[in-house]
């Protein structure tokens, strides 16, 4: 590997975004974090001025001039980065001039701040449900136990009755039983092995989008953004589906029961590299989010939606997110919500190189 490839490398490895302009304030180079960041390619944006990447850019470039003309280094904290697309960024940045046979160049290193949170987020998210997942499965197996006595108990007392007529009774108690056992198994998820096989996202969703949208007969508007970059992946498609079709099921009947006279639904994809899902960073992922005009999730319960039984909706059982989010993590990834009056979103996020549990 030359000295050139290699530097390269570095940057590209690097966890800050790393913005390489040419005299003329263009894009000369963008790592992968950067294009993150920016939500643009490095091959795309290419010459593009960095101006027009950012929303009243006039600080910044009265910074990256003075660092031109006094070739000094110039570093700002907290400072808020607004993108074009009005996305606001809390950030650490640095400005330095640097030469490279007989061409100025500048090299911007940004380093966002929101990122930490994001991924301590993240990790709080999943020590959470991995923690209340454990409890759960324990209390359903204390639950279990006395329920298969019960049940045994009915089967037997009905065959010893002197009149037929009461085995309504002991079938009232074998059933409810039953119903028990059920409500269990689906509180605990109880685990199946995933089925393996190469999948593209956009099958998942589709599938998804075409049976929901005969189910609301058309009543829902559907606006798809995807994104056909995203490569193929190992996974389980038929949990996966389970866990988007239980996350857009949410949205439309939230929607219908706030009476939302326009409800629209926007299903939208994106490649992304050098993505922390938690505490692990990942070359890429599939970023999928579920965006919907309801009337929103009252913030005391967004840290609490994924667990089992929780739910804000009067004919909710609480369980679907919950089932989202272990498929999810079966399958190395994360789902994160975010949501105000009108709008809710849910992010999904998966590993486009996972080793799924159980594989």
């Amino acid at each position: 590997m030359n000295t050139e490839s290699f530097n390269t490398s570095l940057l590209d490895h690097l966890t800050s975004a790393v913005v390489v302009l040419d005299s003329s304030f263009c894009l000369f180079h963008l790592n992968p974090a950067a294009e993150a960041l920016f939500k643009i390619s490095d091959k795309r944006s290419r010459n593009s001025y960095i101006g027009d990447l950012l929303y009243q850019p006039e600080v910044t470039l009265k910074a990256l001039r003075s660092v031109q003309k006094n070739k000094n280094t110039f570093i700002a904290r907290k400072v808020q980065l607004t993108l074009a697309n009005r996305t606001k960024l809390l950030v650490d940045y640095s400005i330095s001039a640097i030469n490279d046979q007989e061409q100025d160049f500048l090299l911007v290193e940004i380093q966002e701040l929101d990122r930490s949170y994001n991924i301590s987020r993240g990790e709080t998210l999943i020590s959470n449900h991995e923690t209340t997942l454990e409890l759960v499965r324990n209390l359903g197996h204390e639950i279990k136990n006395p329920l298969g006595g019960i049940r045994g108990a009915a089967q037997l007392l009905a065959l010893e009755l002197p009149n037929k007529e009461l085995e309504d009774y002991t079938n009232v108690i074998i059933n409810e039983a039953d119903r028990l056992v059920n409500l269990v198994d689906r509180l605990t998820g109880s685990y199946k092995k995933p089925v393996l096989k190469n999948l593209n996202i956009h099958e998942v969703i589709e599938r998804v989008r075409s049976l929901l949208d005969a189910e609301s007969k058309g009543n829902i508007k559907f606006v798809r953004d995807y994104d056909p970059s995203i490569p193929e992946f190992t996974g389980d498609v038929e949990q996966l589906i389970q866990a988007v079709l239980n996350i857009v099921r949410n949205a439309m009947q939230a929607m219908h029961e706030s009476g939302q006279a326009h409800p629209q639904i926007i299903l939208k994809t994106r490649a992304v590299s050098h993505a922390t899902i938690g505490p692990v960073m990942h070359k890429l992922i599939a970023r999928i989010e579920i965006i919907d005009n309801g009337p929103g999730i009252p913030a005391d319960m967004l840290e609490t939606i994924f667990y089992p039984l929780i739910t804000g909706r009067a004919e909710g059982t609480g369980l679907g997110l919950s089932i989202a989010q272990t498929i999810l993590k079966q399958h190395d990834g994360l789902i994160e919500c975010e949501s105000q009056e009108g709008q809710t979103t849910f992010i999904l996020s998966i590993p486009l190189s996972n080793k799924v549990e159980g594989k």
